[in-house]
């Protein structure tokens, strides 16, 4: 199973019925993935509940996604989708990070340093796994 492919569908299947806040099993990876999207202004914002709070009878933390809708009431995320899975990795250089729909959309990019942008991958000129795209 691939937590960041489930993470990406759960936010599709929500925003596809209008959900305004996600819930998810938590993980450092995938609180970063969310941190990025976050920033990125793709949702609202990210927190994350201890375990035992969460009004449920278990002690794991849960990441709360709330999502972010036009005035219109599409979604602000139009595709999320993962890039590198565990059957087939992608990496890239420097040179070859990857530009998402003319750079209105979002890479997300493991490297040595962290989970980055794409954009910011290129500023500092470093390489790395694809996680997935978004617009």
């Amino acid at each position: 199973m691939d937590p960041i492919a489930d993470m990406f569908t759960r936010i599709r299947n929500a925003s596809a019925v209008g959900k305004p806040v996600l819930s998810l099993p938590m993980s450092k990876l995938k609180y970063e993935v969310a941190k990025i999207l976050a920033n990125e202004g793709w949702i609202k914002r990210v927190e994350v509940i201890p375990g035992g709070l969460a009004g449920k009878h278990n002690n794991f933390d849960e990441l709360r996604l709330y999502l972010k809708y036009k005035k219109n009431g599409k979604s602000q995320i139009s595709s999320i989708q993962r890039v590198s899975r565990p059957g087939l990795r992608i990496y890239v250089s420097k040179s070859e990070i990857p530009t998402v729909l003319n750079n209105f959309g979002t890479a997300i990019i493991s490297t040595s340093r962290g989970l980055m942008t794409g954009a910011e991958a290129k500023k500092q000129k470093i390489g790395g796994e694809v996680i997935g795209e978004i617009f």
